[in-house]
């Protein structure tokens, strides 16, 4: 027989998702919070009449979060680790082809 470790997230009585780890049952229950604080926002906008795309939307903009920081200029973009590594290269090889002209 084997045991295994659930977590559910529950809201307003009705189970929402389950997940295998703590951290990502608390990760989506923390993206239910913003969507739910988030959702008198966009009522006010009054570009929704249905209430399922109000919650749609509202969910959608907090799974997003990161994205929407940085489109408010709240937080900067990550940049990619290759980016830097291929310009690291390209910087080694520049002094590798100063001195082949030079013995030239």
């Amino acid at each position: 027989m084997a045991v295994v470790t659930q977590y559910v997230v529950i809201r307003d009585g009705a189970e929402k998702m389950t997940f295998t780890s703590k951290a990502e049952a608390d990760a989506h229950d923390k993206i239910l919070d913003m969507a739910e604080a988030l959702n008198p926002l966009i009522k006010s906008s009054e570009l929704f009449t249905d209430e399922q795309q109000l919650e749609d939307m509202a969910l959608f903009l907090a799974k997003e979060r990161e994205n929407i920081l940085i489109a408010l200029g709240a937080k900067k973009p990550k940049k990619p680790k290759t980016e830097k590594a291929s310009t690291e290269k390209v910087e080694a090889s520049k002094p590798a082809d100063k001195e082949s002209t030079k013995a030239a």
